[in-house]
């Protein structure tokens, strides 16, 4: 198999166990913070289990340790947002408003790497805020689904963070490593709410907590992070654009839930913008690869 071919298999495969956290993250009834918990946890142990049996190295050095933890940090707000954004509307709304992050991902990219400006993603951007104007049920605070939305774009903006800062490191570390590390600080993180908040639910909701955990997290989002080796972070988030696709699909056969036509147009929009860059970016990539 061609190597290009392979690791677009391998990043779509990546998307489809990613985009299982719609559906869970709707269904389970338990605190946004709880869950994340529990998800970290679980998933921190599988991974640690993994890094044991292909002895893959844990070592960290000093200057990579604070990134680390923020880049943690930003996940663990990713992952709360995006819980509570698909509590308050549904997974259509929440996963669309979430997958704005490819173009913001190529808007910040700049100040985080060598990566020049690109005027285009302006234009670009501009025509995700169209999507998510049509994707608006009403611009009124006291309506869940704007609620859902707000916090999925916050969300989006966590999430394009926390990647362009763990991309400075994935070609010293093994991704493994690198994600057993997030969700082990994101864990220790989360630890008090454990005190604070209800955790009663997880003893009928466990199931489908460690499904969340290993299928979603440990296995799906590591192998995102693996990508990364291989792809620009613009370009592997806009190759994962199917993930919406696939997250609107599960939620029609296990939650029942059916996008009306606002959603269909503004997602249409969204998705469309992110495939646009996709071309963009992989165009540029040649470009870049002849000159030397």
């Amino acid at each position: 198999m061609n190597s290009h071919i392979k690791h677009v298999f391998w990043l779509t495969l990546a998307t489809l166990f990613i985009s299982t956290s719609g559906a869970l993250g709707k269904f389970i009834a338990i605190p946004a913070p709880v869950l994340v918990w529990w998800r970290s946890a679980l998933a921190a142990i599988c991974l640690l289990a993994f890094c044991f049996y292909k002895k893959i190295s844990l070592k960290v050095s000093v200057k990579d340790q604070l990134p680390f933890v923020i880049s943690a940090v930003f996940m663990g707000a990713h992952w709360i947002t995006y819980f509570y954004a698909l509590k308050l509307s549904n997974v259509a709304i929440g996963m669309l408003s979430l997958f704005t992050f490819p173009v913001i991902t190529a808007l910040l990219e700049p100040a985080f790497s060598k990566v020049k400006f690109d005027p285009t993603h302006i234009l670009l951007g501009t025509l995700v805020l169209v999507g998510i104007y049509i994707l608006a049920p009403e611009f009124n605070i006291e309506n869940n689904d704007l609620k859902g939305l707000l916090l999925g774009l916050l969300s989006a903006v966590c999430y394009a963070l926390r990647t362009l800062i763990l991309k400075q490191h994935v070609s010293k570390y093994n991704g493994t490593a690198l994600m057993f590390y997030q969700v082990l600080i994101l864990t220790l993180i989360l630890s008090p709410t454990l005190y604070y908040m209800d955790t009663s639910g997880i003893k009928t909701q466990f199931p489908y907590v460690i499904l969340l955990a290993v299928l979603t997290t440990a296995i799906g989002h590591t192998m995102f992070v693996n990508s990364l080796t291989y792809f620009k972070v613009s370009t592997a988030s806009i190759i994962a654009s199917a993930q919406p696709i696939f997250g609107i699909i599960i939620a029609y056969f296990f939650l029942k839930e059916i996008p009306n036509w606002n959603t269909f147009w503004g997602g249409l929009l969204i998705i469309s913008t992110v495939i646009i860059e996709s071309f963009r970016s992989r165009k540029q990539l040649r470009s870049n690869n002849k000159k030397y």
